[in-house]
């Protein structure tokens, strides 16, 4: 790995940037999103009735490995259907981590659940089977998962914990589809699997979401629950549950057909870029990728994230890191803050604790709130990912050069 360092200032000092050029842009798309767009136009059925969207579960649940898919309007929906088709609902408690986007415990309030805060990996930065088992009450029901960044949780503990317990292990693949856990693909592992198709994954159609799983009656659950709580072979006007309108649109659910043909050759480019970046930040040393693990035989490279340590860099804090990267041209971010800090979070579980008759309790958190105020670096995403050799060579170079420099 040769990596060609831009000598001189630093960009962020007055000096000349590593990189003025842009990145991959996003989203990328060709005659085969305008054909399928112009095929679900001249069907005439653009909603109810249209066949883009039933084509387009199989061909996800073909590509997952799953017997079912099941299109929903969006990635939040998605876990609301999964929580609903589980039978979980008011006064129940889902635990999930509070490293993740906050759709991951907005949707269990949605449902009527609460969510309870199980801490991170200190090196995966993905839900800590320990931390889950410590946290599981006569009232937990479900647990969530994340694969965060594409990085699969483990699902080996986390199921096993899962099974002992009696309790649901619902997939938040939101930003993992194409990644493999042991050679099954993620949203293949758990009893349901969720996925977004929200402008900026890997694959998208603006907003959108999906189900995966291998259970005939928790899918029939969730297409109720989307469809109005409509039963699957019913009369129109015979609603069973209590349902929501969560539809995708055929015209998205044929752009999501011609995305998923790229799936495979995109995934392996994040792959070999990400495994090529993340080699490289750990020979310059002082920013520490999510490990190598013989059990994650494919990561999904949403995300690369890493974890910094200002020593290595002079004493320098994080902010002052990212200030400097984003100056040298190169994306970066600090990530996430604990989903539970966040204020529609904070209220919409006091409330339900409050309704219910349970005591407030303070999330035990530390690695989280480690990671969020001073580890965690976001360096290129998915689409950055998506770029050439020399792409990747400029972010170790503006690495280099501050590590140099400082």
């Amino acid at each position: 790995m040769t990596v060609n360092v831009t000598s001189g200032q630093l960009a962020v000092n007055g000096g000349t940037p590593v990189r003025t050029a842009p990145f991959t842009s996003w989203p990328i798309w060709d005659a085969r999103e305008e054909q399928a767009l112009l095929r679900a136009l001249h069907s005439g059925q653009w909603g109810i009735g249209g066949s883009e969207t039933e084509a387009f579960e199989a061909e996800l649940a073909a590509v997952v490995g799953v017997r079912h898919g099941l299109t929903v309007s969006t990635g939040t929906s998605a876990l609301v259907a999964a929580l609903r088709a589980c039978g979980i609902g008011y006064g129940d408690e889902v635990i999930v981590p509070p490293y993740t986007f906050v759709a991951t415990a907005s949707a269990c309030l949605l449902a009527g659940a609460l969510p309870v805060f199980a801490d991170i990996d200190p090196l995966t930065y993905t839900l800590d089977p320990l931390a889950v088992e410590a946290c599981i009450t006569p009232r937990t029901r479900a647990i969530i998962p994340v694969h965060i960044g594409g990085y699969p949780a483990d699902m080996d503990r986390l199921m096993e914990v899962g099974r002992r317990h009696g309790l649901r292990v619902i997939e938040d693949a939101a930003q993992a589809i194409g990644a493999r856990w042991r050679d099954h693909s993620v949203g293949s592992i758990g009893d349901m699997g969720s996925f977004s198709f929200q402008s900026s994954k890997n694959i998208n159609s603006g907003e959108g979401g999906a189900l995966t799983t291998n259970d005939a009656e928790l899918y029939e659950g969730a297409w109720s629950y989307k469809n109005c709580g409509r039963t699957p072979g019913g009369l129109w006007y015979q609603h069973e549950v209590l349902g929501d309108n969560l539809r995708l649109s055929q015209f998205q659910a044929a752009i999501l057909r011609a995305q998923l043909t790229r799936l495979e050759e995109q995934t392996s480019l994040r792959l070999a870029n990400g495994r090529y970046l993340c080699d490289g930040l750990r020979a310059i040393g002082g920013l520490t990728p999510q490990p190598d693990d013989d059990r994650v035989t494919r990561h999904g490279f949403h995300l690369v994230i890493a974890r910094y340590d200002p020593e290595a860099f002079g004493g320098w804090e994080r902010a002052r890191f990212i200030e400097a990267m984003r100056a040298e041209g190169i994306p970066c971010a600090a990530g996430y803050v604990p989903i539970y800090e966040t204020e529609g979070v904070r209220q919409g579980s006091a409330e339900l604790r409050k309704a219910i008759g349970i005591a407030e309790v303070k999330p035990d958190c530390p690695v989280t709130v480690r990671v969020c105020e001073e580890e965690s670096i976001w360096i290129a995403g998915q689409s950055v990912l998506l770029g050439s050799r020399q792409d990747m060579d400029d972010i170790l170079a503006a690495v280099e050069k501050i590590h140099a420099a400082v």
